[in-house]
């Protein structure tokens, strides 16, 4: 995998800048030296964090391509360039799958599935076009790689977003490409994620979906970090070029047991047609 070991002097790009994860990655990406650029959908939010982190922003609804081309070519205009894309916007309403609308479905997938599309498919030709190479992370959970009750369509989304990554990561090696691939896939950080429905298009109206704080759930399962604990993470997997970028090392055992489960279906269905079954 490519990476981008110096950061200094290099233009980078967080969306969900304003707050949370995005906020905490794009902090540490200042502090490495890169000129950074946050968008968000929330102008007031979005011009304070930049102010107080300085970086830039601009106005963007990851779920809408024309905004996030608008979003590139206002980089582009102030800064000629743009070496790193995060595509980290999301939002985090829950429900079970028989409670979903097909509103719910359509906002959690235009924002945490497609807006990831949309953020490669703008940008990644502007990060194949530089000498020194470039690096995409994109944003899914832990529940991109096991999911549990309540996250049927976060969790559609998020396994998209491992999938598109794992491919493009694949495909970007086999052509000794100078751009990299990240995929987060944080546990239980702070951030505003359980008041995701502020932000529900009006047009999405018929919600079957709860805005839950987790936070105040007792699940002793949950460690909590901080956005720059998230963003260090984000940082090492950049510079390193790591395919993975995990928060929650001590989670294994929840993704490990699924893959034994996947295994054993795997042995089973062997056995089966030796068998002649």
């Amino acid at each position: 995998m490519s990476g981008l070991p110096d950061l200094a002097g290099k233009v980078a790009v967080v969306t969900g800048g304003a707050s949370g994860i995005g906020k905490g990655i794009a902090a540490q990406l200042v502090a490495e030296g890169a000129r950074v650029v946050i968008a968000d959908i929330q102008r007031d939010a979005m011009e304070t964090a930049a102010a107080e982190i300085g970086a830039a922003g601009v106005l963007t609804d990851v779920s809408d391509p024309a905004s996030v081309d608008a979003l590139a070519a206002a980089v582009l205009d102030r800064y000629g360039a743009v070496h790193v894309i995060c595509n980290n916007a999301g939002i985090g309403p829950l429900a079970p799958v028989a409670d979903l609308t097909l509103d719910d479905w359509r906002w959690m997938i235009g924002v945490n599935l497609w807006g990831v599309i949309h953020g490669v498919h703008t940008f990644l030709p502007i990060l194949k076009r530089n000498r020194d190479g470039g690096h995409i992370v994109n944003t899914a959970s832990m529940a991109g790689l096991v999911a549990g009750p309540r996250l049927g369509a976060y969790a559609a989304a998020k396994y998209g977003v491992v999938g598109l990554s794992e491919v493009l990561a694949a495909e970007l090696a086999a052509d000794n490409s100078r751009v990299g691939v990240s995929v987060l896939c944080p546990g239980t950080v702070h951030t505003n994620i359980g008041t995701s429905s502020r932000n529900r298009p009006a047009d999405l109206p018929d919600a079957g979906f709860k805005d839950i704080d987790i936070e105040l759930e007792d699940n002793p399962r949950y460690r909590w970090i901080y956005p720059a604990d998230a963003g260090a993470v984000v940082v090492r997997a950049i510079k390193r070029g790591d395919l993975y970028a995990l928060t929650h090392p001590d989670w294994y055992p929840m993704v490990a047991a699924r893959h034994e489960a996947i295994a054993e279906a795997f042995r089973e269905q062997e056995a089966l047609r030796k068998a002649g079954r």
